[in-house]
C-alpha cells in the first residue's frame, strides 16, 4: 500500500456515497508530554464517490504525528433535508506511526450515529 492518508465517506441512512461533506484534516503540535493546538492542514470536500479527488496526505507530506479528520456531519445531512439534531462535526483523532505506509480512515455514518476503523 502505498504511503498516503486517504477517506470515504458512506451515508447509511442511502446506502450511498456521502457526496459534498466537508472535510478538514488537522495535525497536532508534536512536542510532549501534551499535545499543542491543532493545526489546519485542509479543507475539502468529498466528491460523487464520496472520496477526496486528492489523497489528504500525499506520500511527500507524510509525517509521523496525532491528526484528527473532522466530518461535518450536520451541514451535510441538512443540505439533504435530513434532520440531525443528534450529530454535528464527526472528529476522528488518530496517529500516523509509519510515514511510509497507507492510512485509509473512512466514515460510515447516520444523524445518530458512526463507525470508522483503519481500512487498506
Amino acid at each position: 500500500m502505498p504511503a498516503k492518508l486517504s477517506t470515504h465517506v458512506l451515508d447509511l441512512t442511502t446506502g450511498q456515497p456521502a457526496a459534498g461533506m466537508t472535510v478538514e484534516l488537522f495535525r497536532f503540535d508534536p512536542h510532549p508530554p501534551v499535545l499543542g493546538q491543532p493545526t489546519l492542514l485542509r479543507t475539502v470536500v468529498t466528491n460523487t464517490d464520496g472520496r477526496t479527488d486528492a489523497p489528504l496526505l500525499a506520500a511527500a507530506e507524510m509525517t509521523p504525528g496525532t491528526y484528527e479528520i473532522v466530518f461535518h456531519v450536520k451541514a451535510y445531512f441538512i443540505a439533504r433535508r435530513v434532520e440531525c439534531t443528534f450529530l454535528d462535526r464527526v472528529p476522528i483523532r488518530f496517529t500516523i506511526t509509519d510515514a511510509a505506509a497507507g492510512y485509509h480512515v473512512p466514515l460510515l455514518v447516520t444523524p445518530w450515529s458512526y463507525n470508522t476503523y483503519r481500512g487498506s
